[in-house]
């Protein structure tokens, strides 16, 4: 058997799982995607084995590690995934990816409400009822130093 039929197998094997990495949004359907990767490596391994006549079958042995590699980290990788999904309700990486942006404080801060003041106290209360997230002007929602003019001059 000519070696080029195995090469170009795992060729086509590799670049599938490569595109089912970059297109695909499903985490489930990435972990298969780098499955398929690692099926070809083993296909050249394995083909290369052959090829080369080695006495010692290095690349069946690396073969066998690689599958058990493999298996290791598709349990952990669809833990992870079934522990996402349960929490969040979703396993689109791409949701997955702007919840963990949108959670991280960029400026390092501990501040409560855009700067304003850090920690908590009886102004948040008042702040966060009428506080909404539909808009994101300023002027609109005085905050809590507002609320403290109005109530002392009520």
């Amino acid at each position: 058997m000519h070696l080029v039929y195995p090469a170009v197998l795992a060729a086509l094997l590799f670049c599938t799982g490569l595109y089912g990495v970059l297109a695909r949004r499903n985490a489930i359907l990435v972990l298969m995607s780098v499955e398929l990767m690692l099926n070809a490596v083993n296909l050249n391994l394995v083909a290369f084995d052959v090829w080369l006549r080695d006495t010692l079958h290095a690349g069946q042995a690396l073969t066998l590690f690689t599958i058990a590699i493999a298996a290791a980290e598709i349990g952990i990788g669809l833990a992870i995934v079934l522990m996402v999904h349960r929490n969040r309700g979703t396993s689109d990486i791409d949701a997955l990816r702007d919840t963990a942006e949108s959670v991280a404080d960029p400026a390092g801060d501990d501040t409560g409400h855009d700067g304003e003041h850090g920690g908590h106290d009886e102004h948040d209360d008042v702040y966060d009822a009428e506080y909404d997230e539909d808009s994101s002007d300023p002027d609109t929602h005085p905050g809590p130093a507002a609320g403290e003019k109005a109530e002392a001059t009520a």
